[in-house]
């Protein structure tokens, strides 16, 4: 009689207490007061009760410094998608003109998405001064390391077998990037940039409170002067604009996707 195979190891469950072990030894070692804080919860309750009471006094205002802020994300998502449109095949491996130059672009890209969107506007509003200018600049460069990763990932994964076949007909580098490489991932392009303009709209408000224009730099001096039911209108109307992009990204991905 064969003997029974052994019994697998239950990796899950070693990986499981691995987590809650080191979970545990980070918490120890940061010494967060998580008992404060829930000693702290009535006074928690009791600051945001002070939002409870919007002001619309102003709301034209604020309604168009929102439009404002969108089309600082909507500008910051189109260079973003400019300059992916001439990076990504030259990162993409398999059409890139030489290794060196591969590296170059993707090491660049990187250098884009280590850089947070904050220290970006911080740096552009020091060097061209308050507006939207900083804000777009500083949107669109981070976004471009993400979407021209994004993108020139997807250009490697095209089946090989279409390159080739355009290729076959006589095409040069530049032509099979634009017959070959582009419409096999037009999904991915409409995809990836809906998802940029998303995520660039949530981060345009951030960047207004450290001066790149928009609502942002009304809710941070509401909240700086404790103006707690101007700040309420603020946040509900930043909360109700990104709800709908959202709803209408996920429209649009579906009518063309």
């Amino acid at each position: 009689m064969s003997k029974l195979p052994p019994k697998p190891f239950n990796w899950p469950l070693v990986i499981f207490g691995i987590v809650v072990f080191l979970t545990i030894i980070c918490l120890v070692y940061l010494q967060l007061p998580f008992g404060e804080l829930l000693r702290s919860g009535e006074n928690i309750t009791e600051y945001l009760s002070r939002y409870t009471r919007p002001d619309f006094s102003e709301l034209p205002k604020y309604l168009w410094l929102m439009l404002v802020t969108v089309i600082i994300a909507f500008w910051g998502t189109v260079l973003s998608l400019t300059l992916s449109f001439f990076l990504a095949p030259i990162g993409a491996k398999n059409l890139s003109p030489h290794p060196f130059i591969y590296r170059i672009v993707r090491e660049l890209l990187n250098f884009f998405r280590a850089m947070p969107d904050l220290v970006l506007a911080l740096i552009f509003v020091a060097a061209l001064g308050l507006g939207p200018l900083p804000g777009f600049l500083a949107l669109g460069i981070h976004t471009t390391g993400f979407l021209g990763k994004f993108l020139a990932e997807s250009m490697e994964r095209v089946d090989k077998g279409i390159y080739e076949g355009v290729s076959a007909t006589g095409t040069n580098t530049l032509q099979l990037i634009m017959y070959a490489a582009w419409p096999s991932i037009l999904q991915e392009v409409i995809g990836y940039t809906l998802y940029i303009f998303d995520r660039n709209v949530r981060m345009a408000t951030v960047l207004g409170l450290v001066g790149a224009v928009g609502i942002g730099v009304e809710l941070n001096t509401t909240l700086r002067f404790f103006n707690y039911d101007k700040s309420a209108t603020l946040i509900l109307i930043i909360l109700i604009t990104i709800i709908a992009i959202d709803y209408l990204s996920t429209w649009l991905r579906k009518q063309v996707l």
